[in-house]
């Protein structure tokens, strides 16, 4: 097993070496400049559209649905493990790349995102297909097949074996032991997986079976269950780490500054521990990449079954995941992280360093923050397993040109991923998502670079010919018409 996680180490830094987190940064400054700081002109009308459904637009769900299922799939453990592995492995200066990253990568996700409803597909039956491998195939040209039919294998293989299921259910377990068996009391031996607890057998039976009884139902069930989930996770994260911030609000000035002196000078906040720059660069763009998959063309694939008619719109509400996720729930982990100092405590690696943070930040008995990161880390992760079976199961059915017994086949094996993700070391777990992430963005950064200019064209047009200005009446005289009947009906039931 050591020389094992030795390989798949070896061919991680490989993968994630200088070139492509250049190509990354590089693509979303070059998208940043192409469409004009997008990111920062139209984010107050991103948000604004990112809970308004434009009415009657072509798709299977609502934009909102379709941003939630995209947060679902990235709001994860990435959020949480992602997080404090980076500022284990960099220092704190490697939360500073993370949101250089992001911010450059909210322009990459708007591309994303409007290429994904541009170059789409939509049968007669209302079913959407979108993404990477149809903006490749239909934007680039035909000879670039070769190229999406890449993307969608990568992508199959990192849902079924990396990101979407053996990462997140990993954490889920981890943290499932941590709060009920932190001392492994409870165990037994389960052959070529090893020894385990049986609150880690117990907690990946559990998470397979809703994730099987969810996972059947498709898109839709997949949807109306994140618009429910995402949201409130959200919210009780947000929460719980604002009232940790609260608390320890006269270590926050510190922990900037340890934060932006981290980032370009490492080993002056770490004792001479810590690696060089570069590894603080690589450990913060790395995990930024896998929390919020700008660049990965994951997200696109969510945004291709919104119910919407322009590019445009869909773009910018796509360019909201990235600001939530990493701008928003990434800064508060790491925040928490810093100001508690749970980076620099002795052998502690992945979500242990989060629970150190939520347990003595807190101004609760430990117990107690400890329950609440391992409830919202199980949330988290739950819904980017389901997130990422709709993403590679999309990716299977361009392959095998909606062969609809293999997309049941792969959901089975996805499923089945989902159970022994938890017996597999964290190393090796997090080293092979990063090789599968890394691999899915080469074509897909190809593309937005050679589509680049198509984005930023239709995007100025789109705001010169006044489009816009018309979709923002239309959508305040919709709602304005729907605040006014629900006013109606309230009025109704009090008279009676």
């Amino acid at each position: 097993m050591e020389k094992f996680n030795e390989l798949v180490g070896t061919i991680d830094g490989l993968v994630w070496g200088k070139p492509l987190i250049l190509i990354i940064l590089l693509g979303g400054f070059w998208l940043t400049i192409c469409l004009r700081c997008v990111q920062v002109r139209h984010l107050p009308l991103a948000l604004k559209w990112m809970v308004r459904n434009e009415e009657e637009g072509k798709g299977e769900v609502s934009s909102f649905a379709a941003l939630c299922t995209a947060l679902s799939a990235t709001i994860g453990t990435g959020n949480i493990v992602g997080v404090a592995t980076a500022i284990d492995t960099g220092g704190p200066g490697a939360l500073f790349w993370m949101e250089i990253a992001a911010f450059l990568g909210m322009a990459t996700k708007y591309t994303e995102g409007f290429l994904a409803v541009k170059y789409r597909e939509i049968d007669e039956n209302g079913h959407a297909l979108g993404g990477p491998f149809y903006y490749i195939e239909k934007g680039m040209g035909p000879k670039w097949k070769w190229l999406a039919k890449f993307f969608a294998l990568f992508g199959a293989i990192a849902g079924a074996f990396g990101i979407g299921t053996i990462t997140q259910v990993n954490g889920i377990a981890t943290a499932v032991e941590g709060f009920f068996d932190p001392n492994q009391a409870h165990t037994v031996n389960m052959g070529v997986f090893g020894t385990h607890t049986w609150a880690i057998i117990i907690a990946s039976l559990v998470v397979a079976i809703l994730a099987g009884l969810v996972l059947i139902g498709g898109i839709k069930r997949i949807g109306n269950v994140a618009t429910i989930i995402v949201p409130f996770m959200i919210i009780l994260y947000a929460v719980s780490v604002l009232i940790l911030l609260v608390f320890n609000a006269n270590k926050i000035p510190e922990a900037i500054v340890l934060i932006v002196k981290g980032a370009f000078n490492p080993q002056a906040v770490g004792g001479g521990l810590l690696g060089s720059f570069m590894i603080a660069v690589q450990a913060g763009v790395a995990r930024g990449i896998f929390s919020n998959e700008a660049g990965l063309g994951s997200a696109p694939i969510a945004a291709a079954a919104a119910q919407t008619n322009e590019p445009v719109r869909q773009g910018l509400v796509t360019m909201t995941g990235t600001f939530i996720d990493t701008i928003i729930v990434c800064t508060l982990t790491g925040l928490s992280v810093v100001i508690t100092g749970g980076w620099m405590q002795d052998g502690l690696e992945g979500v242990a360093i989060t629970t150190y943070a939520f347990s003595n930040g807190l101004p609760f008995p430990n117990k107690v923050g400890a329950f609440i990161l391992m409830i919202c880390l199980s949330f988290f992760a739950f819904t980017t397993i389901l997130g990422w079976d709709y993403y590679s199961e999309r990716c299977v059915e361009y392959l095998t040109r909606g062969s609809r017994k293999a997309v049941k086949a792969y959901r089975w094996i996805y499923i089945l991923a989902v159970f022994i993700g938890p017996y597999l070391t964290v190393a090796a777990v997090w080293n092979i998502a990063d090789i599968f992430n890394g691999l899915m963005a080469f074509p897909n950064m190809i593309a937005l670079f050679a589509l680049s200019g198509v984005a930023a064209k239709e995007t100025r047009d789109f705001f010169k010919s006044g489009r816009a200005k018309e979709m923002i009446e239309a959508d305040d005289r919709a709602f304005a018409e729907l605040k006014a009947e629900k006013a109606a009906e309230k009025a109704a039931k009090k008279a009676k």
